[in-house]
């Protein structure tokens, strides 16, 4: 009993031992002194979007992942400028309320820089150049915009296709021709619908947009006209934020610089 306890004793003492072996070979801690200080953590920026407008801006519905040439873009200002893009899918009807109520501090949505916005807000430099089309259903006709007199046309609301309607009307009712029936709807994929299910002939909406759902979906009936017009989508944000509007421009600016903004064209649009 005493040989089996000596040997216990014996065992402890060498793990003892060993232990303070391996406690001697560990790198001693630096002083604090010498740690490298930590990284301030970069401001947040509130980014407001409609994610219902691919290619520029989706949800993935795997993933839940916001995704889209917007989405790309707006991520690439915010490393270049040194903030945290925090971004919100928001109804787009409420972008600009919410910006004017400080609820977020940035709009990238696919908008377009117009008069009547620039009242309320101001825009960035302009980041993309598109055009309205007309993409109407196959059986319909629709060769150009007088075509469109007298018939159902389906845009989302408060858009440039709408605003683009209504000046069609103007003209149609200086011709003493029959007017456009314009139907609006909360985001374009319901006004693309309306189209497919026969309520209307034809829908308004930005060029790519319309190559891109045609691209996505070559079963449905849908010819794509020639733009109707000229746009240029920018950023919006308040006025009085005015060193958040230099920075997105200088960032800008300087991804266009650096190749990134083309890589990020290409990615979406192709060359």
């Amino acid at each position: 009993m005493k040989k089996a306890l000596a040997l216990l004793l014996a065992a402890g003492l060498l793990l003892g031992l060993a232990g303070c072996a391996q406690k001697a070979e560990q790198p001693a801690a630096p002083p604090a002194a010498q740690q490298p200080p930590p990284q301030p953590e970069k401001p947040v920026v509130k980014v407001g979007t409609e994610a219902a407008y691919p290619p520029f801006e989706w949800v993935d519905e795997k993933t839940g992942e916001l995704k889209g040439f917007d989405m790309d873009l707006i991520r690439a200002i915010a490393d270049e400028a040194g903030f945290k893009a925090d971004i919100r899918n928001m109804a787009w009807d409420g972008l600009i309320p919410a910006l004017l109520a400080k609820e977020i501090d940035l709009i990238i949505s696919g908008m377009t820089i117009t008069d009547e916005r620039a009242l309320a807000v101001t825009f960035s430099d302009p980041y993309f150049k598109s055009g309205q089309v007309i993409m109407s259903h196959k059986d319909a006709g629709i060769k150009g915009p007088d075509d469109l007199a007298g018939k159902d046309v389906s845009v989302q609301v408060n858009t440039t296709g709408q605003f683009a309607m209504e000046k069609l009307n103007e003209k149609l009712k200086g011709e003493g021709k029959k007017l456009v029936n314009i139907k609006k709807f909360k985001s374009t994929p319901d006004a693309i619908n309306e189209v497919k299910i026969g309520g209307a002939v034809a829908c308004v909406l930005d060029l790519p947009v319309a190559v891109e759902h045609v691209k996505a979906n070559p079963g449905d009936p849908f010819v794509i006209g020639q733009p109707i017009n000229v746009e240029y989508l920018g950023m919006a944000m308040r006025k009085e934020d005015t060193d958040l509007h230099a920075k997105i421009n200088r960032a800008l600016a300087a991804i266009k610089a650096s190749g990134r903004y083309d890589e990020l064209y290409n990615q979406f649009f192709g060359k």
